[in-house]
């Protein structure tokens, strides 16, 4: 379908690939921005400076006051895929005070580095599995957290992707031990906190013990939360706060999937050694050193939701946030997005269209199939084929955004769909039931012009879904 040239979105600059446009331009207009407005209540610098702010010699981070006089050196420690925009937010309050440090984040994602002094170093490395870049990286990290003392301030700026980025691999293991870990993990389904809690019993720098390294030096952390719930010990693999996982929970994990023969075998080496009581365990909430240690989240999933939510409203939809804890197979949550905009257009509950209900959270996708995609791409094209069979189908869109930017190993962000999804596709000579069945929702989406694309937005809050019900005659 032709369409006139689109117009701008006016709320920020991540503007979405206006192909997004030619399926439905009158409706797709009043979502784009909805999504927009998301994003940009979780920028990472303005994130920042609301939490980290100077005044001479006194530093709030959060409601905490440092007397700057009492530290002969400020650090500054970042990992994630908001580490420079993060950093150099945390680098303009800082001023003359910061000594130096340094920022690790994911390829591509280092925009705006040359804002940052120069003594602090920035690092790109892989993601979602990690690489020798990141482990270059996490020793440089690693060196600059054990020449601390207890008259250093050292500020860790935290954000998702941090686990993946900050590897550095425990006695015995290689990094190869540890891709190997991390692809048979993401390949089963679990969990992030239960990958995670591998993580934490295979590396050096998780599970609190970045916190441990740096000791008895002061450790105060920002944190851009992209776990459903905000669990500290979560996010990036909680470095710098109490873990409450253990060797046996590990190994549970691993019993849990039947990854013990899949897993190399110097991890499962190791994951014994643990169990055995012959390496010690992660620190715990009775550790002493977290006495020195605090921790603010500055952005998360409910603060996007809620923005997505005001934006709704600005365009004139009945809005709402229904829950910001959403997790489960991205193909089942699909049906039970589609059900819920059905609801919505047979009976007008729980609220009277136009309607936009938001959804946060994290969706898995356990891989059956050799395709391209992610869990957002999967959860658009299980939706699409869920609507092109209801009879209110044609009222509803359904869109899927990472909140990053990335959704799993693509260059999209997510997808919508529509009742006319399914048979756009198919006008291209594509199958969406084939094409969901091997994981390969990427080049159905980008053939029915349904992929979200917009680029690194150096945030990561998480994923948004978004449910429209448009009237049945025009508003």
């Amino acid at each position: 379908m032709a369409t006139s040239e689109p117009r701008l979105l006016p709320m920020s600059p991540l503007h979405f690939d206006p192909t997004v446009l030619l399926a439905d331009p009158d409706r797709r207009l009043r979502i784009l921005p909805v999504l927009e407005a998301a994003l940009a209540a979780v920028d990472p610098g303005p994130a920042v400076r609301a939490a980290l702010r100077r005044t001479g010699n006194r530093l709030a981070i959060g409601e905490t006051v440092y007397d700057l006089t009492q530290y002969e050196r400020v650090l500054l420690l970042g990992f994630g895929k908001a580490a420079v925009a993060m950093g150099v937010a945390a680098a303009e309050v800082l001023g003359d005070r910061l000594a130096g440090g340094a920022l690790l984040t994911k390829h591509d994602h280092a925009a705006g580095a040359e804002a940052l002094p120069r003594s602090i170093a920035v690092f790109e490395a892989g993601h979602p599995v990690p690489d020798a870049a990141g482990v270059q990286a996490a020793q440089r990290i690693a060196e600059l957290a054990d020449s601390a003392t207890a008259r250093d301030l050292v500020l860790c700026l935290i954000s998702g992707g941090g686990s993946a980025l900050l590897t550095l691999p425990g006695a015995g293991l290689s990094l190869a031990d540890l891709q190997a870990a991390t692809a048979a993990l993401l390949r089963c389904g679990a969990s992030i906190d239960e990958i995670n809690a591998l993580r934490k019993h295979l590396e050096q720098l998780k599970g609190g013990q970045l916190a441990r390294l740096a000791s008895p030096a002061t450790v105060a952390s920002l944190v851009l939360s992209d776990v459903v719930g905000n669990p500290l010990d979560v996010i990036a693999s909680g470095p710098t706060v109490p873990d409450r996982s253990t060797w046996q929970g590990a190994w549970q994990i691993v019993q849990r999937y039947g990854l013990e023969p899949t897993l190399p075998a110097a991890v499962i080496q190791h994951l014994r050694a643990g169990l055995a009581g012959l390496l010690p365990d992660t620190p715990g909430a009775d550790d002493p050193v977290f006495s020195r240690c605090q921790t603010v989240v500055v952005a998360d999933n409910r603060r996007a939701a809620q923005a997505a939510a005001a934006r709704a409203q600005v365009e004139g939809f009945n809005a709402i946030v229904l829950s910001t804890y959403v997790e489960g197979e991205a193909r089942e949550v699909a049906k039970v997005a589609a059900a819920l905009g059905r609801e919505i257009a047979a009976h007008g509950h729980p609220l009277a269209a136009p309607a936009c209900l938001l959804l946060g959270g994290e969706t898995t996708v356990t891989l059956a199939g050799q395709g391209r995609g992610g869990r957002n791409q999967e959860l658009a094209l299980a939706a699409a084929l869920a609507l092109a069979r209801m009879p209110e189908g044609q009222r509803i869109v359904i869109a899927a955004l990472a909140t990053d930017g990335s959704d799993g190993p693509t260059d999209s962000a997510g997808g919508l769909a529509d009742a006319g999804s399914v048979a756009r596709g198919q006008a291209a000579g594509l199958d969406a039931a084939a094409h969901l069945a091997n994981n390969d929702a990427y080049p159905f989406l980008h053939a029915s012009g349904d992929q979200l694309r917009i680029g690194p937005t150096q945030t990561n809050v998480n994923d948004l879904l978004a449910i429209f019900v448009f009237p049945s005659s025009p508003a």
